[in-house]
């Protein structure tokens, strides 16, 4: 497929509207994409993007990929009206945690060409990544343009086992809520101690930030960079120490991701 291929997506809430931003900045013309959701909300943010909108699937629409950007829980009632949209180089994609490639077949049938992806939030500034599995119909071409299509808001990997999605759901996809939480934790640690939750905020953020940044650029571990920066008998290592104390954060963090992982499957 040497053009762009053309884009359905069906809701257009938070993830949406950053893929639609992605896409955009990335060569696709807003005639190539059209946008179903039922929410008025959510049409008027599509409309301010320029692309269309379509009140229901038709198989007179002209397109490549379904995008399927709804909740879970919704998918049931929704994914009956897109069975007649299913031909042999059509691509279902599905952003929605926790259904397995099997529920889609269930719907679609096993020739469908489906593919379940796991996008993270900063997807909104093209920082995200996002991990892809497709079933037994998806193609070597159906495979380069879903990549293609995730990669407009992000780095992209794939998976060979299915029954990892619900492990990278809980490492990158539900991920930045953990970072925004420990951003949350050092302001309000910085208040404690005195300064204005301007300036602890800022501090909070910006460390954060930086450190990530210099993870992602660095040739050496996270592991390395954190014996880099803690001199003994420092700052740093008296705060390490309670953190690290008995495996604390560890040990929190490891609880964290199993009930996310449980969760993504519980979701199925």
């Amino acid at each position: 497929m040497n053009r762009q291929p053309k884009i359905l997506l069906v809701g257009c809430g938070s993830m949406g509207s950053a893929l639609i931003r992605g896409w955009l900045k990335n060569g696709w013309s807003q005639d190539d994409i059209k946008v179903i959701d039922p929410n008025e909300a959510a049409r008027s943010v599509a409309t301010s993007l320029g692309v269309g909108v379509t009140e229901k699937p038709s198989e007179r629409l002209q397109v490549d990929i379904i995008v399927f950007a709804v909740k879970p829980q919704v998918l049931t009632q929704t994914l009956p009206d897109y069975k007649k949209l299913v031909n042999g180089d059509r691509i279902f994609l599905s952003i929605a945690a926790g259904k397995p490639l099997k529920f889609y077949e269930d719907f679609f049938g096993k020739k469908a060409s489906i593919v379940r992806a796991m996008p993270n939030t900063p997807a909104a500034i093209r920082q995200g990544v996002t991990v892809l599995v497709g079933n037994k119909g998806v193609n070597s071409a159906q495979r380069a343009s879903s990549e293609a299509l995730m990669g407009a808001v992000g780095r992209v990997a794939w998976l060979d086992n299915e029954e990892l999605m619900n492990a990278v759901t809980a490492i990158s996809g539900s991920g930045p809520a953990y970072v925004f939480l420990m951003i949350e934790a050092l302001s309000k640690a910085g208040v404690e101690m005195g300064l204005s939750l301007d300036l602890a905020e800022e501090l909070a953020l910006t460390t954060v930030a930086g450190s990530g940044a210099l993870a992602a650029s660095s040739d050496m571990s996270p592991a390395e960079l954190r014996r880099l920066v803690t001199s003994p008998g420092g700052t740093t290592e008296a705060a390490l120490g309670v953190l690290m104390k008995n495996e604390n954060f560890d040990t929190l963090l490891k609880k964290a991701v199993s009930a996310a992982t449980k969760r993504g499957r519980d979701l199925a």
